[in-house]
């Protein structure tokens, strides 16, 4: 009289338990980086990242999941995705399609004065357009914060100037040109998953 109401409840638990492991074992198994059990191998994780990562974000097309693939800079590391280009050397990540897209990424060292950085931001955004501070917590936001977010403006498109850390504590200045064009959608998204993911070579 019980095995018709417990075969279901059965079914019910398995898929309760298949569930729960699909919720907690959604990474790429080829790196268990997150769950190592010995100091050593942990230490040996911090320095090396995946080769690829993928990213979900809101797209033209809706929410997709894009993959990008770890390049190396200079004094540092990031995520770059299909259609960009990054050129080490300059540190500069641009649109494969159109290189006035671009942002170039600058370390900055420990002792960086922001005052200073503002006041230079200030003078080189003030040829772009009117300047607008969002300096503090970015709502919603790639780069979940900035101790400096400076933006120009303008007839030719949306020039940025920022100071951000990284969750290791490493600074960069971020300068970002975003023209005018029908490749400005193609780029803003993309270009600050990427930037949220500049890390410095420990």
């Amino acid at each position: 009289m019980l095995q018709p109401r417990s075969i279901p409840m059965s079914i019910s638990l398995i898929v309760m338990v298949l569930a729960l492991a699909a919720c907690s074992g959604n990474e790429p198994s080829a790196s268990p980086e997150p769950s190592t059990p010995t100091g050593v191998t942990e230490e040996a994780n911090e320095t090396e990242r995946p080769q690829t990562e993928s990213f979900e974000m809101l797209t033209a097309d809706g929410n997709q999941s894009l993959e990008a693939t770890l390049q190396q800079g200079e004094g540092f590391s990031l995520y770059v995705f299909e259609k960009f280009t990054f050129d080490a050397a300059q540190g500069r990540l641009s649109l494969t399609s159109n290189a006035d897209y671009y942002v170039d990424i600058e370390p900055l060292p420990a002792d960086y004065d922001l005052a200073e950085l503002e006041t230079a931001g200030k003078k080189e955004l003030e040829k772009a357009g009117k300047v607008s501070d969002y300096s503090g917590e970015l709502v919603e936001h790639p780069l979940g914060s900035a101790e400096l977010y400076l933006q120009a403006s303008g007839e030719k498109g949306i020039s940025d100037y920022l100071v951000w850390k990284s969750e290791e504590g490493d600074a960069f200045l971020f300068r970002l040109h975003n023209p005018k064009g029908e490749e400005a959608p193609d780029f803003a998204s993309p270009v600050l998953v990427s930037l949220s993911t500049v890390q410095g070579d420990s």
